[in-house]
């Protein structure tokens, strides 16, 4: 039988108020994972009630940030116990092959938790260099209740990026995943409320974005709204959040430049460059969808890349042999498709896949999708697809790399390979992206911090950075004139 989820509010499970449910679907079979309580406008108010309720009285409010931080790293370590759970509920609720999940995407999940858990009792403030008769310092708080927004490729690692800072640091949170992906949410939800979270920490209202999202965005009692998603979706939540003068933190969209060398080591880029467009079907905010390729290794280069391409096996994200498993939905699928005949219209020659992949049954697969002769200005160079295509530039020389690949609207990350540590050092320094991987390609670690610039958005998650997206500084003025107040003249 289906299963059947509820919302999460207040420490309890409850239907919607409205009573309306939606289908999940598992993207690899066209079945349906579960139904959803579907949350709306009243639904997120009540959500926000029990977040202020936490978040200013009872235990969460009075627990000392140690027992915060232990709290969270319960959480942890009941994490790790559920692993492969988690793991198989987050690819058929997204696609992501299972190695990726459980190797890779649940273990990062799990290390951001523990990072967090080990700050919560480290976010201080800071004694000011002030003259004898005055002691000022600044005192480093929590900013309240939380707004979440999280997208479907990641649906655990994301919500985590912004739950174990914001708790961390003594807020609470009303999370909103993506209306394609909020089982595995909701299984995170259980396991805090496991290891006890006090009521209305944690509160998760699926739904829908035009609904649920913009109830979230443009709540006059949330303090802080963290999205990640596309640039479209990020202009609408900074418009809903602008009625209350909300603070948020944006991680966009990106079209990323992925440049190598004709120094470089010709395996390695290969490699990396496969991983950058093709991990997780390229479903990936910084995937290296522009690859930049100097021309007196062009040939070579794309020899060794079509047929390492072309081997990729897509499948069943169940199944351990499976590299690259199916894309979120039809509508991401036609999506893609859309796309590709843009390309050919426009003059890209097409190497490889370009069409949808249906020897794995009637899940949404498409083949990994490779176009050359391909300039800064086409629209499948300018825009993000958000799929497993890939579009190949030729470069000249260190001038004509950067000039191209800055000329993007997005700034989130950006790959150089090269053996030249100069050139290397150079290229990180001009390039207008928030990560610059050198000699590899999307690699995460729960110290960096990650985002964006231009229009890839603003705020950094992960490292220590996050905790100033999650916290806000008091100053104190304390008076210590022994002849008292004076003001001059009186």
């Amino acid at each position: 039988m289906v299963k059947r989820y509820q919302m999460f509010i207040g420490g309890q499970w409850r239907d919607g108020v409205e009573g309306k449910t939606f289908k999940s679907y598992n993207p690899a079979t066209g079945e349906v994972n579960g139904i959803i309580a579907e949350a709306d406008e009243k639904d997120v108010d009540l959500a926000v009630k029990a977040a202020r309720r936490a978040f200013e009285w009872g235990t969460w409010a009075e627990m000392t940030p140690s027992d915060r931080g232990r709290l969270l790293y319960r959480a942890a370590q009941k994490m790790w116990e559920k692993a492969d759970f988690l793991a198989k509920i987050e690819s058929m609720d997204n696609g992501l092959p299972i190695n990726e999940t459980k190797w890779i995407a649940l273990p990062a999940t799990i290390d951001v938790l523990e990072f967090y858990a080990g700050l919560a009792n480290k976010v201080q403030g800071e004694t000011l260099a002030s003259p004898g008769i005055r002691l000022n310092y600044t005192l480093r708080e929590p900013l309240g209740v939380i707004g979440a927004i999280v997208p479907w490729n990641f649906p655990l690692m994301l919500t985590m990026w912004k739950l174990a800072p914001a708790l961390a640091a003594g807020n609470t949170i009303v999370i909103k995943p993506a209306e394609q992906t909020p089982i595995s949410v909701l299984e995170l939800a259980k396991i805090f409320q496991e290891v006890g979270i006090p009521d209305g920490v944690i509160n998760v209202v699926p739904g829908f974005g035009s609904t649920a999202g913009q109830a979230l965005a443009s709540h006059p009692d949330i303090d802080k709204i963290a999205f990640t998603g596309s640039t479209s979706t990020g202009r609408i939540i900074m418009q809903s959040a602008s009625k209350h003068l909300k603070p948020l933190s944006l991680e966009l969209g990106g079209k990323s430049p992925n440049i190598v060398f004709a120094d470089a080591n010709l395996e390695d880029a290969v490699n990396g460059s496969m991983f950058g467009i093709y991990f997780a079907q390229g479903q990936v905010c910084a995937a290296g969808s522009r690859l930049f390729i100097q021309e007196s290794i062009y040939d070579k280069f794309m020899d060794l890349f079509v047929r390492r391409a072309q081997s990729i096996r897509i499948g069943n994200p169940l199944e351990t042999t499976t590299q690259m498993g199916p894309q979120i939905s039809e509508e991401q699928l036609q999506r893609i498709e859309k796309y590709v005949a843009t390309g050919l219209e426009e003059g890209a020659r097409l190497l490889t896949g370009g069409k949808r992949f249906t020897d794995a049954g009637s899940g949404y697969f498409y083949t990994p999708t490779i176009f050359e002769n391909v300039t800064n200005e086409m629209t499948i160079a300018r825009e993000e697809i958000f799929g497993p295509v890939v579009s190949v530039i030729r470069f000249k020389d260190e001038e004509d790399a950067l000039a191209k690949a800055n000329d993007s609207i997005y700034g989130l990350a950006a790959g150089v390979w090269t053996n030249d540590l100069k050139r290397a050092h150079r290229m990180v320094r001009q390039l207008k992206a928030g990560t610059v991987y050198v000699n590899t390609y999307s690699m995460l670690d729960s110290a960096c911090p990650f985002g964006g610039t231009k229009q890839s958005g603003f705020g950094r998650e992960l490292g220590i950075q996050a905790m100033d997206m999650y916290t806000q500084i008091k100053h104190v003025w304390l008076d210590l004139n022994k002849e008292g107040f004076n003001w001059y003249g009186f």
